[in-house]
């Protein structure tokens, strides 16, 4: 380990293969383990969560404690110290005797976090480890000179790492999908020049049909590129082909999809993520029908999962490839896609999305009837109206008068109590809490004294 290699790994954050510690402590055991079970990976010490240097030095005694504490581990780990600059940057391999455990319990790496493992959880990821997964292997032939400099830059802007004039294949080791001689699977499928002519299965087809069956197609491509790409062009198909309005709040316009963007987009990565890649003549599907939308990847669901545990339990097919996404911000640390879906789908009023693990992973977001003609925003002012309190209706069906007796209880009990505030107390959107209080006002309960920042509730009646 030397200078360079660090900073690079600082500049690139916390992620699958790197942690950040700002001092040693005994819980330094649970990364080494977290690290073993997964696939290696260095701890820094003396290294902030921000990635600001604090300097931890790596003294004799230090290095014994460390020593013992991954000597202690079950199996035994192996370990590597080095002092770099004002940091300790710790080694540790990919273990071959899997599971480890420390004295705390069991550990993996999602993303950029330590996690326990449930023991559930444990069984479902250990019982049939495959020994090296797509993802880790190659293709023959491929080599560093096959790797994109204009897509690594694509993607270290989109993650917001600098790195300078650091060598590609520097880069691509400190990210783990490159070794010394070759680029793994999960490289070239972020990286290559040529992707799909290295891996025919990495392609998506994105299709928007007239109906709700597959007869008139009207609009169609092939997506045969890197995966974030793929994941940008699926966006832009679904902005383009599903139906919006325009709501004007102040001076400010807002574009307001008929499937909220956050759903569809956490529909879009997991599919990216967890399809199996191994499957060859398949890709993912995107596909928009007149009353649905239809996102569908191959391989169903991880080895030793079962449909009772999904969505409680995050087992990850591809580690790599999420490891990558999360860099690019377009996931969270702990899995919570599934949860995330329903609850943004909820919030908007909306049908809750359709899942069925079988054989391919398909999930179905069901299209608002509410929205049957396109809104652009220039219909006439009485239209638009409509248009909000259709919405406002659906984004508060659920308030009901339960939810109006919150939202009053609250304000009788603190009259300055923010919107944000009274979103959280009874669960709904922040525009949710606003379409309540419009009906609460109009209804002669509610009154506002003063200016929106600065003022007050009052219940009148």
């Amino acid at each position: 380990m030397n200078s360079d290699k660090v900073r690079l790994l600082i500049c690139e954050g916390e992620g699958l293969t790197v942690e950040f510690k700002e001092k040693y402590t005994s819980r330094i055991d649970e990364d080494i383990v977290a690290f073993a079970n997964a696939r290696g990976g260095t701890l820094l010490l003396g290294v902030r969560n921000d990635g600001t240097v604090g300097g931890e030095h790596l003294t004799n005694d230090l290095k014994a404690k460390i020593n013992s504490l991954a000597r202690n581990c079950k199996p035994s780990i192996s370990v590597s110290m080095d002092q770099v600059d004002d940091v300790v940057a710790i080694e540790v391999e990919e273990g071959s005797e899997k599971p480890y455990s420390c004295g705390s319990g069991y550990y993996r790496r999602l993303n950029g976090n330590t996690q326990k493992m449930s023991h559930d959880e444990l069984r479902m990821m250990f019982a049939e480890n495959e020994p090296l997964p797509f993802e880790e292997k190659t293709v023959r032939g491929f080599t560093f000179e096959d790797v994109s400099k204009a897509k690594i830059r694509a993607f270290t802007k989109e993650a917001g790492i600098r790195i300078g004039s650091t060598a590609v294949p520097d880069f691509l080791r400190s990210l783990k999908v490159a070794d010394e001689k070759r680029v793994k699977n999960a490289g070239i499928l972020f990286f290559a020049k040529d992707v799909y002519g290295h891996i025919h299965q990495a392609q998506m087809t994105l299709v928007a049909f007239k109906g709700a069956d597959k007869f008139h197609i009207y609009d169609r491509r092939d997506i045969r590129d890197d995966l974030l790409t793929q994941f940008k062009e699926a966006m832009s198909f679904i902005m383009r082909h599903l139906n919006v309005r325009s709501d004007i709040r102040g001076v400010n316009r807002y574009d307001i999809y008929e499937i909220p963007l956050e759903a569809l987009r956490e529909a879009v990565v997991n599919a990216l993520m967890h399809r199996d890649y191994s499957i060859t003549g398949t890709q993912v599907s995107l596909e928009i029908y007149d009353d649905r939308v239809e996102i569908v990847n191959p391989g169903g669901l991880p080895r030793g999962l079962t449909p009772e545990k999904f969505g409680s339990v995050s087992i990850r097919r591809n580690e790599i490839i999420a490891d990558l996404f999360y860099r690019l911000q377009k996931v969270e640390r702990l899995g919570s896609g599934i949860r995330k879906m329903k609850k943004i789908m909820a919030e908007a009023g909306l049908t809750p999305p359709e899942f069925d693990p079988n054989g391919f992973f398909r999930v179905v977001f069901r299209r608002s009837p509410d929205f049957a003609l396109k809104r652009t925003g220039r219909e006439p002012s009485g239209i638009r109206e409509k248009i909000r309190e259709k919405t406002g209706e659906k984004t508060g069906e659920k308030t009901g008068e339960k939810t109006g007796e919150k939202i009053i209880k609250a304000i009788r009990e603190r009259p300055e109590i923010t919107t944000a505030e009274l979103a959280e107390l009874t669960g709904l959107t922040v525009k949710g809490i606003e379409w309540n209080l419009k009906k609460l006002k109009n209804k002669g309960i509610l009154r506002r004294v003063g200016p929106d920042k600065g003022g007050h509730w009052e219940v009148v009646g």
